[in-house]
């Protein structure tokens, strides 16, 4: 089943899941389409462009929306290889992006700025896929335990190419 833009129901449901003001991170998988849709009537110089142009046109537009809100792009990359997918699942590229609350991705969705841009990501995706994470914090005792597990490999185990 594919899925480019959320439904009016799911971000419904989003704002009523434990609405909250904890940083969030949106987990982005994107398909693009060989040649973007912009459907009949298209404007000049959109028709043509591949899905990944599309995208970029989003990407470039989007920016300024997500500074305002206070979110930022942290990491953004190519898609190479499932390991753990059903099969004929694949993704092109991958992008997390850093909201500082759930209500301020909401502020941005919903803004008259994002809905005009908004056909550029439309045009661009055969599939997606957009998840909200937020960050697990763990205990001191936790991440301690883990430090003196790391010196003591590095003791131990010689690193290979060393000698």
């Amino acid at each position: 089943m594919t899925s480019v833009n959320p439904s009016l129901e799911h971000i419904a449901q989003f704002e009523r899941d434990t609405p909250d003001d904890k940083a969030i991170v949106m987990l982005n998988l994107l398909r693009f389409r060989a040649r973007a849709d912009y459907g009949e009537g298209a404007a000049p110089g959109l028709a043509g462009v591949t899905g990944r142009e599309a995208y970029s046109r989003y990407g470039k537009a989007v920016l300024p929306l997500l500074w305002e809100v206070g979110g930022q792009v942290l990491w953004m990359g190519n898609a190479r290889a499932g390991i753990i997918v059903p099969d004929g699942e694949s993704w092109d590229e991958v992008v997390l992006v850093h909201y500082p609350s759930r209500r301020a991705f909401l502020r941005m969705v919903r803004s008259d700025a994002y809905q005009a841009i908004m056909h550029h990501r439309t045009a661009a995706l055969a599939d997606s896929r957009l998840v909200e994470t937020r960050a697990v914090s763990l205990p001191r005792w936790v991440l301690g335990l883990a430090r003196r597990a790391l010196r003591m490999k590095t003791l131990l185990v010689p690193r290979v190419g060393r000698g």
